[in-house]
């Protein structure tokens, strides 16, 4: 199938999958505090055991480093997040979830959990399998997509911002 024939077929299915499955709200189940949306994603990008540099997080949501150091001051005084300083390079900040930042990015997926098995139980495991693998090869895609989308928009912001030690005197 050539990619004009797959583009309406994806975003024909997706929708229907998104609208059937979706969550409304992330909340933590332990406090009821509501976080918004892009505070969710940056939790979804973090890990409690393997740490992510602040840096890099902003990189790859496509923010500067000190918007991104914004959002984490707010989940860090929720306690969802702990920086500590990199132990190889002091000047790098190194993100971890917190216990309650782990609670809440388990029990909020974009994705209700309860109403994704119910779907999968519709299909035959054959289709269960194919249907999931075919998913995991797309979303191995868009993390690429993304990846150089973050890549070019950190390029292209340097370039409307040379270095001000190259400006003339």
């Amino acid at each position: 199938m050539d990619i004009q024939e797959a583009t309406p077929r994806l975003l024909k299915a997706y929708p229907a999958i998104f609208l059937a499955c979706h969550q409304e709200h992330r909340r933590d189940p332990a406090t009821e505090q509501t976080l918004s949306a892009h505070q969710g994603s940056i939790l979804d990008h973090l890990d409690a055991i393997a740490p992510t540099s602040l840096t890099q997080l902003a990189e790859h949501m496509g923010v500067t480093p000190s918007t991104m150091s914004l959002h984490i001051d707010r989940l860090a005084a929720g306690n969802y997040v702990t920086r500590t300083k990199d132990p190889a390079d002091k000047r790098r900040v190194l993100l971890l979830l917190t216990e309650a930042g782990l609670r809440i990015k388990q029990a909020n997926s974009v994705l209700e959990p309860e109403l994704v098995a119910a779907l999968l139980s519709r299909l035959p495991e054959k289709q269960r399998l194919a249907g999931i693998s075919g998913l995991e090869l797309l979303a191995a895609a868009a993390r690429e997509l993304m990846a150089a989308h973050s890549r070019s928009r950190a390029w292209a912001a340097r370039r409307q911002d040379p270095d001000p030690s190259q400006k003339p005197t």
